[in-house]
């Protein structure tokens, strides 16, 4: 009924959330679409590249040098791209996407960075969000977390 009053003044395009977190801080609330980036390298083991975020450039470089990245991020971007305009069409007017990793400070700040650029490729407009990145380094958790799981 709201939108119905007053979809003529409303804009019609739909907003697009690229957010980043921390798994060790909690799954984020009213997210749409959850991509968990644990799989790849974390460049909280390497002394040099801990105190950095995902939005320096050695951590990128790191994080894309993953032989496992190019190729999974492909498939997320198209996978988006092909998702987007169908949500749209069925009249969404917003879509939550969430990349995770570990800590929320590396691997999902880097990769929500770069598939929103792709999605402005793509032509859409997306608000970037890193909710963990102000946080210090998770070292407990994370600690904890490699003990159990020394891929991560």
């Amino acid at each position: 009924m709201i939108r119905d009053r007053f979809a003529r003044n409303a804009p019609q395009e739909m907003t697009v959330t690229v957010s980043s977190f921390g798994f060790a801080r909690g799954m984020p609330p009213a997210t749409d679409l959850v991509f968990d980036m644990r799989f790849l390298d974390n460049p909280h083991w390497r002394e040099d590249l801990r105190p950095q975020t995902g939005l320096d450039p050695a951590v990128g470089e790191y994080i894309s040098a993953d032989p496992a990245f190019l190729s999974a991020f492909a498939r997320i971007r198209d996978l988006l791209l092909d998702l987007l305009p169908r949500y749209a069409a069925q009249g969404k007017s917003y879509v939550n996407i969430a990349f995770g990793c570990t800590g929320g400070r590396h691997r999902s700040v880097y990769t929500a960075q770069a598939m929103a650029e792709a999605l402005r490729e793509g032509g859409f407009s997306p608000t970037v969000v890193h909710r963990n990145l102000g946080s210090r380094a998770a070292e407990m958790v994370e600690d904890a977390h490699q003990a159990q799981d020394p891929k991560s």
